[in-house]
């Protein structure tokens, strides 16, 4: 399946392309059974140095499996056709910025699958049609649920509305702390990463650049 494309900096994550189908070929050649996952856990926690066998351990490994399905749902979501569900090709005469604050992000990192937690602000200049507000909120979700570099789901959340959408621009920015940095290697907390993409009008005109991330920045108590 061909990706749609990302900036330079953004490095390919999701196996599945953004137009993937729930159902889809996973890249593994064959999807391990639940009970090869819990396998697995059991290897993990064994390499860690615990008893898998111990009470409070013997459960882990299916918590661990199911916990999984949900953390990267996302494989199976489509995030262009969540735009297409609640498609409005009227506009209406609106030609001004529609934008969502806020969006709680959770993912995890493709490096050490430790997650990243922060806050999304998502807009764009509609062309000839709008989606539902909730359905930006439903695409960075679904993105967000699979391993991830926050410089790729960034980009990957713009490329999805401008495919989606076809909107004359889309700005997306990303503060979130990742728990590789705060729980291992620098062990340091309250560092946030911030990351950008800007797409049609908003990379040709600074001016829009500069009022979204005012915007972005109005009201923000957090």
């Amino acid at each position: 399946m061909k990706k749609l494309p990302i900036d330079d900096h953004a490095r390919s994550a999701a196996p599945l392309s953004l137009s993937a189908k729930p159902g889809s070929a996973p890249a593994w050649p064959v999807r391990p059974t639940q009970a090869q996952a819990e396998a697995a856990v059991r290897t993990l926690l064994a390499w860690a140095g615990e008893d898998p066998d111990r009470e409070g351990l013997r459960e882990t490994p299916q918590r661990v499996a199911e916990a999984y399905l949900e953390y990267f749902a996302g494989y199976t979501q489509d995030p262009v056709a969540l735009l297409s569900e609640s498609l409005v090709d009227d506009v209406s005469g609106y030609d001004d910025i529609v934008m969502l604050k806020d969006i709680p992000v959770l993912s995890h990192c493709e490096h050490h699958i430790a997650p990243f937690m922060g806050r999304a602000f998502v807009a764009y200049v509609p062309g000839r049609r709008v989606t539902g507000l909730s359905r930006l909120a439903r695409v960075v979700d679904a993105l967000a649920r699979r391993l991830q570099t926050q410089e790729a789901l960034t980009a990957e959340i713009a490329a999805a509305i401008e495919k989606g959408l076809e909107p004359r621009g889309v700005a997306v920015l990303i503060e979130a702390e990742h728990q590789c940095i705060a729980a291992r290697g620098l062990r340091q907390q309250g560092m946030p990463a911030v990351t950008t993409r800007f797409n049609g009008t908003f990379a040709d005109q600074p001016a829009m650049q500069d009022r979204f991330l005012r915007l972005a920045s109005q009201g923000n108590s957090r």
